[in-house]
């Protein structure tokens, strides 16, 4: 990430921030306008300052915010407890995931969209993609509000200045319409010109592969629908895979942190912050160790033994007694993936199980996905195929099969591991010891906050879902 892309992250930062409050102001003060520094601030910093936030607030692994690793059960914690019992009071986990998302990231992305259309462009395909790259990276984030939270502020979202109390919709018709937006999305896309060059964080203006993330989007929408409207589910997936999804690791939706200004989180989180607060737990490492799996050089470090050790869920764990989280993803540039190409290739597995056309039999995907997860972490192809080999897909237990597979690949993206594990059951999570919440969490309490600002609305989202707690399931989550 150069000084151009920092400039252009602090920029769109501030114009966020100005952005998502009310002000008024009189027409004297357009004496004091600097011509040099423009009040309206370009697209490109917005989307920038957009996905940065993203990013780093969906792959952090503090406890103040989503959480997410926490969730799947993948990280314990030495010091503290109440994360892994989920105790989501404390430190106000559901406010603050809830307005980076809405203020920090959508705000900025729905901002240069209304920015957009005022910067002068004589190529009307760039200025398609360029609202096609905003629109997809809007959707994107919209999907995780969506699954986090279940009903949330959608249609009267992001309109501070006329809507201080929005309502909150059905998070099935969320859904559904973020798909049609996907589609009108993919028909502006010229895939012979760019867009967006060092603004675009992730693909540098690539429409082929901004093309290929909203099917990839679209892809894993059907496949969370899947047990919900199996035929919608089916046509919807069937149609996403035959336009071409994310191929390869290349086209994976990932940011690398320059490492300076901007570094990845997990480095905030274990390394800057001078602490050593969290561990892998034993409920990932237990079934990796039984599995003899090869990624474990990868995703821990060794005792010295030369054995994988994980500290109990729940507990205090002895820091010095366990394995550590792998440095490889604690370096300060390290990238954050949040759309791998394993990832789709086991979503296009649970679609064959399922009996859709996912182009293959779900044997060949499912072992496919593994190879993926092998080659991304670094594993060599003699130990990657003795492992397949060792661990095909059981077709009676497809759910089974999958769910632990795709829980162990995304064990560094776990937004994703936790969609795969609340849709298909498996790995199955025990309550922790001194669980807050009596039971595993499905979703994210509501902001404390909306409770303040937007009572009304909030409580009848609450009473929609079948209660603002943490073990009620999302509306796709039937089982």
């Amino acid at each position: 990430m150069n000084k151009r892309i920092k400039h252009i992250l602090l920029s769109g930062a501030l114009a966020s921030s100005l952005f998502a409050t009310n002000s008024c102001q009189s027409d004297i003060t357009t004496l004091n306008e600097d011509p040099k520094h423009p009040s309206v601030v370009p697209s490109s910093n917005l989307l920038a300052t957009g996905l940065y936030q993203a990013f780093y607030y969906m792959y952090t692994g503090g406890v103040n915010f989503n959480n997410y690793r926490f969730f799947t059960q993948q990280w314990t914690e030495t010091t503290y407890t109440d994360e892994t019992n989920y105790n989501l009071i404390t430190r106000a986990q559901p406010r603050n995931h809830f307005n980076r998302m809405y203020v920090y990231s959508l705000n900025s992305l729905n901002q240069a969209m209304k920015n957009l259309p005022a910067e002068l462009n004589a190529d009307a395909d760039i200025a398609n993609n360029k609202w096609a790259t905003l629109e997809i990276s809007s959707i994107f984030v919209w999907e995780n509000i969506v699954d986090t939270y279940g009903d949330v502020p959608y249609t009267q979202a992001l309109q501070a200045e006329t809507i201080k109390s929005p309502k909150y919709d059905d998070a099935k018709s969320i859904y559904l319409d973020l798909i049609k937006r996907l589609d009108i999305a993919i028909s502006k896309i010229n895939t012979s010109k760019t867009s967006y060059d060092t603004a675009d964080l992730i693909y540098k203006g690539n429409m082929s592969n901004w093309q290929k993330l909203a099917n990839s989007i679209k892809l894993r929408l059907a496949m969370n629908l899947a047990d919900l409207d199996p035929t919608t589910s089916k046509s919807l997936a069937e149609a996403a895979i035959a336009a071409g999804v994310i191929d390869s690791d290349a086209s994976s939706f990932s940011l690398t942190f320059d490492g300076g200004t901007f570094s990845n989180p997990l480095f905030d989180d274990l390394v800057a912050s001078g602490r050593n607060d969290f561990l892998p737990s034993s409920v990932i490492v237990n079934p990796m160790n039984t599995n003899s799996d090869p990624r474990r050089s990868a995703y821990f470090t060794p005792l010295a033994n030369g054995t994988f050790k994980g500290g109990t869920f729940g507990s205090l764990n002895s820091y010095a007694s366990n394995s550590h989280i792998n440095p490889n993803f604690t370096k300060a540039n390290a990238p954050a993936k949040l759309f791998s190409y394993a990832e789709i290739q086991f979503l296009k597995a649970e679609a064959a199980a399922r009996g859709y056309n996912a182009g293959g039999d779900a044997a060949t995907l499912f072992a496919s996905a593994l190879q993926a997860s092998m080659a991304e972490n670094g594993v060599s192809s003699a130990d990657a195929l003795a492992y397949i080999a060792a661990h095909p897909l059981d077709a009676a237990n497809w759910k089974q099969s999958i769910g632990y597979e795709s829980w162990i690949a995304m064990w560094n993206n776990p937004f994703s591991a936790w969609n795969f594990v609340r849709r298909l059951d498996y790995p199955v999570l025990q309550t922790p010891p001194n669980s807050q919440i009596g039971g595993v969490p499905y979703r994210m309490l509501y902001s404390d906050q909306e409770y303040v600002v937007n009572f009304n609305n909030v409580s009848a989202a609450a009473a929609a879902i079948g209660g603002d707690k943490a073990t009620t399931k999302l509306f796709w989550d039937k089982f």
